[in-house]
């Protein structure tokens, strides 16, 4: 096991005050790093203050606003001299069906959940470009990759949309140093789906949408099935290494999820890929379509 201890390193992570975010900050002081740690309330960071004095920063941060981002990482620097790990945790999802969700809710949520991760990578790449290099762990999630849960459409289009822009800010950064890996956890135990969410009510014909996330807080949901604290130190442990996963799915359900997902893709782009390339004017056209498949 990598020794998690040094060197000492300078964090910043948004959506500190609990679930992952909190776990994590907890870790990465655990293991001798320093951070910064934004959230809408930064009274609630006040018990890790006490605990581990002028090593955590608390700061208040509204993603949403790229001003107030821009002045947070500057007070980062200018506590710390440097930021070493950038963290894109600050999230949530609500519940309701597309067909009858809030048109203002659903953009409030991509508003956090993308535009907050675009906002916080695009005001540090400076930063990191001038010190010769950082990393950037974008929080999405299984859904990011598989996609397809009922009722979160909002929080899973943000999350197909961080994936897609961290592989262009990867391409454009990689040459200053700059390190970026998207993690995709599956359910964990935090508040995600408890206080942090929303349940809409919905018709009769979406009931079973709203009968799965009333059972999400239930130990045994699979929304609750990966330990918060162990995924920080994995997190901390990874920040130490040189050779890091593009996209780290986190927990059994994300990695079992993942692996099947991407071989199903696989599957099917090998057998289109005649038809795929018969679109292109040097390829024979018009070729077979593969055999209808009979359930």
């Amino acid at each position: 096991m990598n020794d998690i201890r040094t060197p000492t390193k300078t964090w910043l992570i948004t959506g500190s005050s609990r679930g992952f975010g909190r776990a994590l900050v907890r870790a990465v002081l655990e293991a001798g790093d320093r951070v910064a740690a934004t959230a809408r309330r930064p009274e609630q960071l006040d018990e890790l203050v006490a605990e581990y004095g002028d090593r955590v920063l608390p700061l208040r941060l509204d993603v949403t606003d790229a001003a107030a981002v821009a002045r947070a990482i500057a007070d980062t620097v200018d506590h710390f001299g440097r930021i070493d790990v950038v963290v894109n945790n600050a999230g949530y999802a609500n519940v309701a069906p597309i067909e009858t969700g809030d048109d203002e809710d659903f953009r409030a949520q991509f508003e956090t959940n993308f535009w907050g991760v675009y906002n916080v990578s695009k005001a540090v790449i400076p930063v990191l470009r001038n010190q010769g290099g950082g990393l950037i762990l974008q929080f999405s999630s299984v859904g990011g990759r598989v996609g397809g849960s009922a009722g979160i459409a909002s929080y899973q289009a943000a999350k197909f949309a961080i994936d897609g822009f961290s592989r262009v800010l990867r391409s454009e950064t990689e040459p200053f140093g700059i390190r970026v890996v998207v993690v995709e956890p599956s359910g964990f135990r935090t508040d995600w789906a408890g206080s942090s969410m929303n349940v809409a009510s919905m018709p009769q014909e979406y009931s079973a949408i709203a009968d799965r996330y009333a059972a999400a807080g239930d130990a045994g949901s699979s929304l609750q099935a990966g330990d918060p604290e162990r995924a920080a130190e994995i997190l901390v442990r990874l920040s130490r290494r040189r050779d890091l996963p593009r996209n780290l799915p986190l927990g059994a359900n994300a990695a079992a999820f993942s692996i099947a997902f991407d071989r199903a893709q696989l599957e099917s782009d090998l057998a289109w890929q005649q038809v795929s390339k018969s679109a292109d004017f040097a390829h024979e056209y018009p070729v077979e379509f593969p055999p209808e498949r009979v359930a």
